[in-house]
């Protein structure tokens, strides 16, 4: 991609935070903002490097991960394309607390927290948008930590896998494909499993005809009866 074509004001009016906002405010903002190419294993920031920035993934996947002192990586969260990270951090004015890193080849658009203070003082509306989003994300937080603390591994991937299929009465009941993002081995972690306890509950599935595993293809022949399956 010709990052110099790339039209900047453009995009940012396609994500949810800034489709409201008029021609000058976007292009205030693709001022104080880039775009950088990663490759795949590349590292973005670390822990304790200066936040001065939040970031949409354009194109490609970045994972967020801890350390453990013993060396175990914890993947926190998989952000995909058009999904943002780093806003919160970036407003304690402390530097990162975990690490990011390219999964894939990806392309990064970063806003500078300079230019996005300017627009915050001069349209609450864009403060109420920006707190929303942090919102829905501490939501998701606290849904996965229920998750790890309360649903079995099973539970875990069936939810994982059921997540973005059509709900009731939309083609609900059509065979469904779900193409794993990442490796196997993010996703467990991800999950917080082992990789081969995260294989192993595919192949239980499996075996009893909830799904077919290709590769990195999920077929679904019944999403109800899979969404049901943990409960049965």
């Amino acid at each position: 991609m010709d990052l110099a074509q790339f039209d900047l004001p453009r995009y940012l009016s396609m994500l949810p935070l800034f489709h409201d906002m008029d021609k000058d405010e976007l292009a205030r903002l693709a001022e104080g903002s880039k775009l950088r190419t990663f490759a795949r294993g590349e590292d973005v920031f670390h822990i304790g490097d200066p936040c001065n920035e939040f970031h949409v993934t354009v194109s490609g996947q970045i994972k967020l991960f801890a350390v453990s002192p013993a060396g175990q990586e914890k993947i926190i969260e998989i952000v995909g394309p058009g999904n943002s990270f780093g806003e919160a951090l970036m407003f304690t004015n402390k530097p990162y607390i975990i690490n990011a890193q390219a999964l894939t080849e990806t392309l990064l658009l970063s806003v500078s927290k300079a230019s996005l203070l300017r627009e915050i003082e001069g349209d609450t509306r864009f403060c109420m948008r920006m707190l929303a989003g942090l919102s829905r994300r501490l939501h998701g937080l606290i849904n996965d930590v229920q998750a790890y603390s309360l649903h079995s591994g099973v539970e875990r991937v069936v939810g994982y896998l059921v997540r973005d299929l059509p709900e009731v009465g939309d083609q609900a009941d059509t065979v469904q494909r779900v193409v794993l993002p990442v490796s196997k081995a993010a996703i467990a972690s991800r999950l917080s499993m082992t990789p081969e306890y995260f294989s192993r509950v595919l192949h239980e599935l499996e075996a009893k005809g909830l799904i077919e595993v290709d590769k990195r293809e999920i077929r679904i022949p019944d999403p109800q009866r899979l969404n049901r399956f943990p409960l049965s």
